[in-house]
């Protein structure tokens, strides 16, 4: 399977995804765990994006596309793959889209974690104070909301248009939200 994990900062993505890719055999990518292993092998990608990173910038997204079909080129990807963070634009739609029909590939399904914005709130303000996270203040974390809407938004809407929209309740227990995931997903294995 070819996935794409999609829903706001704090939806459980990377808990949900790592769970899913291993259920179906796949490896869960993620962009950050992209960014972090590239600079910390010190590739040429890796020291490019670190530049950016250092700066408090982001990494454009010549960088990651390229960081991300490389990664698409590893051995373990060839069957399938879980995207997570990725894309987060438009523009990363049609470069992923390039490197699907390169590869003669195209994706099964786009799963999006829906949340009561409130209920995130609260669970990452819970996730600052166990983790120490002093960064993650009650502003912070709803201006990632609305980034995370102002951005995603418009590929929820391309991917919808193509049909490979399933949309999921990210609310309750980890094995619960699991449940309802394999379930949209065994739908489109059908």
């Amino acid at each position: 399977m070819r996935l794409i994990f999609m829903g706001p900062p704090g939806a459980g993505k990377g808990t949900q995804a790592a769970v899913v890719a291993e259920r179906h055999g796949i490896p869960a990518i993620s962009t950050g765990d992209i960014f972090r292993a590239n600079v910390g092998q010190g590739t040429p990608l890796g020291l490019e994006a670190k530049r950016y990173m250092d700066a408090g910038e982001y990494v454009p997204d010549e960088v990651t596309n390229r960081m991300v079909a490389d990664r698409l080129d590893e051995p373990d990807a060839e069957k399938g793959f879980l995207l997570d963070g990725y894309p987060r634009t438009v523009d990363q739609v049609a470069q992923l889209d390039g490197m699907l029909q390169a590869r003669d590939a195209s994706l099964d399904a786009v799963v999006v974690l829906t949340v009561d914005q409130d209920e995130i709130v609260q669970r990452l303000l819970q996730r600052a104070v166990t983790e120490g996270r002093a960064d993650d203040t009650e502003d912070v974390i709803r201006r990632r909301q609305e980034v995370y809407l102002e951005q995603t938004a418009p590929l929820i809407d391309v991917y919808r248009e193509r049909g490979l929209i399933h949309e999921v309740d990210g609310l309750g227990e980890v094995a619960e939200v699991t449940a309802r995931i394999l379930a949209a997903l065994d739908a489109v294995a059908r």
